[in-house]
């Protein structure tokens, strides 16, 4: 990792020991083979149909994966600092991407290539676990909120996903979070003003 990354560290440590704590002389040996870039607002990284050659974990700014249906944009997720961002089937399995990842707001981020991530993790037993247990926490949370959409009302649907991240209604537009929560932007506002979060 860069030298001038040295802020950042203390919260992607805190960040990665809540899935799994790994020896800090190997995180940071994985870490200093990441390569820093930055991307203006509404970057697409990643474009349907691309496959996914880089891993990315976010320093700065907003991005978004959604797909688009009948010219509707229908968005996945949102990633931020600290997170790991990318359209993660297309990654783990080098296959051409269903969805699009953008930048909402300038983004400074880590990118390591597939490639070398693999190779890390042959080589670094903790970084595999790392990995494996944060995979798992990714399909938890894909299953967790198809079981919302599916069985939760419009007003719950939005009370449970704001308790978890209610960062969201400050980090992007009602029309995104609109989107996320499959909630018309009309009714979202409506529950902005009348639900206490």
């Amino acid at each position: 990792m860069l030298s001038n990354l040295d802020k950042y560290l203390l919260p992607i440590k805190e960040y990665l020991d809540k899935i799994y704590e790994v020896d800090e002389e190997i995180l940071l040996k994985y870490f200093s083979y990441w390569k820093e870039e930055n991307y203006p607002a509404k970057t697409i990284l990643t474009a349907t149909g691309e496959t996914q050659k880089d891993m990315y974990f976010i320093l700065e700014g907003v991005q978004k994966s959604y797909q688009i249906t009948k010219s509707k944009e229908h968005i996945v997720e949102f990633t931020y600092f600290p997170s790991f961002s990318g359209i993660p089937d297309s990654f783990l399995t080098q296959t051409p991407s269903k969805y699009y990842l953008e930048t909402i707001s300038k983004t400074r981020l880590l990118k390591l290539s597939f490639e070398k991530h693999q190779e890390l993790m042959k080589e670094f037993r903790e970084i595999e676990t790392l990995f494996r247990k944060l995979t798992e926490l990714i399909l938890f949370s894909i299953i967790d909120r198809h079981y919302e959409q599916i069985s939760l009302d419009m007003k719950s649907r939005f009370i449970s996903n704001l308790n978890k991240r209610p960062e969201l209604l400050n980090l992007v537009s009602q029309k995104d979070l609109a989107s996320y929560l499959s909630i018309d932007p009309t009714n979202l506002s409506k529950l902005i003003n009348s639900v206490k979060i």
